[in-house]
């Protein structure tokens, strides 16, 4: 197998590529440290949308008004072919306050834990970076 090249995407091949998984990573700041969370997610335009409980690390830091920056990432990697892709956005998270937002994203964001996901926490990116892992010998899918 040769070895991969690494192929920059663009800011909407990014989204699209997000809005294909429901699955994902959280980066925020807890007690001074970076803590990572899995959670699945939807896209709301460009913004990430996810569910958490409120007694978690993450909507605790979030709930305090200002808003938190984070980063969200998602892939879908083959590792047998090594070939895939990976996108990050990062940007600042804010518990949605509106009921008719949050009533809409618990109907369209099912947790897949079973605890109580009672928040919403939209991510505005301000960064969309991301890479496709492809073969050299073959045209990018662009």
């Amino acid at each position: 197998m040769s070895r991969r090249v690494l192929e920059h995407l663009e800011v909407a091949d990014c989204l699209q590529l997000l809005g294909s998984v429901s699955l994902g990573r959280v980066v925020y700041t807890e007690k001074a440290l970076p803590a990572i969370r899995p959670v699945n997610h939807v896209l709301d335009g460009d913004a990430v949308v996810i569910r958490s409980h409120l007694d978690g690390g993450l909507a605790t830091a979030v709930g305090s008004g200002r808003g938190m920056v984070v980063a969200y990432e998602a892939d879908d990697i083959d590792p047998v072919e090594q070939l895939g892709w990976s996108v990050v956005v990062t940007g600042v998270a804010h518990l949605v306050a509106d009921s008719r937002e949050v009533a809409r994203f618990e109907i369209l964001l099912r947790p897949w834990v079973d605890i109580a996901m009672d928040c919403v926490i939209r991510v505005e990116p301000r960064l969309v970076t991301g890479y496709r892992l492809v073969d050299p010998g073959v045209v990018s899918r662009r």
